[in-house]
């Protein structure tokens, strides 16, 4: 068995990415018979630091949650300007974006990540964390996302 590059096995988050993100949670909310998200935008580029493909972006989301016991459902629209998110919808369409591991030292994960051939494809702050994505879909598929949580 290899050594973990992630530091952990524990998936925290499943997300789609949707071009109407109150009909997706509509529908969401319905089908689990729970009170229905609201949609949230994350911050300003000055604020979240946000770099797609080694550039700045003012590339942007609403985002909402559903939790479903230890993995939440993350619901993603695109706003702005170039993301992850925006390059996903135009290039595939509406789906499956990534799943979210809750991991620590953001940089060495990602350093390890990069050597084993997976690209740093955006990342960013958020208030109280950082993200980051790796574009994982030759080896894994899906795009793999990471959340470093401070002071957890």
């Amino acid at each position: 068995m290899s050594e973990n590059a992630l530091g952990t096995n524990v998936i925290t988050q499943v997300a789609i990415v949707c071009k109407d993100i109150d009909a997706t949670a509509a529908a969401w909310a319905e089908l689990l018979g729970v009170p229905q998200p609201q949609a949230g935008l994350t911050g300003p580029a000055e604020e979240s630091n946000t770099r797609y493909r080694g550039e700045t972006t003012d590339g942007r989301a609403k985002l909402a949650f559903l939790d479903l016991g230890p993995v939440r459902l993350e619901l993603i629209e695109p706003v702005g300007g170039p993301s992850t998110w925006r390059a996903f919808l135009n290039e595939k369409g509406e789906g499956v974006h990534h799943i979210a591991f809750r991991i620590e030292n953001m940089d060495e994960t990602l350093a390890r990540l990069n050597a084993m051939g997976m690209a740093t494809e955006q990342r960013g702050d958020f208030t109280g964390g950082r993200y980051g994505y790796v574009d994982s879909r030759d080896k894994l598929k899906v795009t793999l996302e990471l959340l470093e949580h401070f002071g957890a």
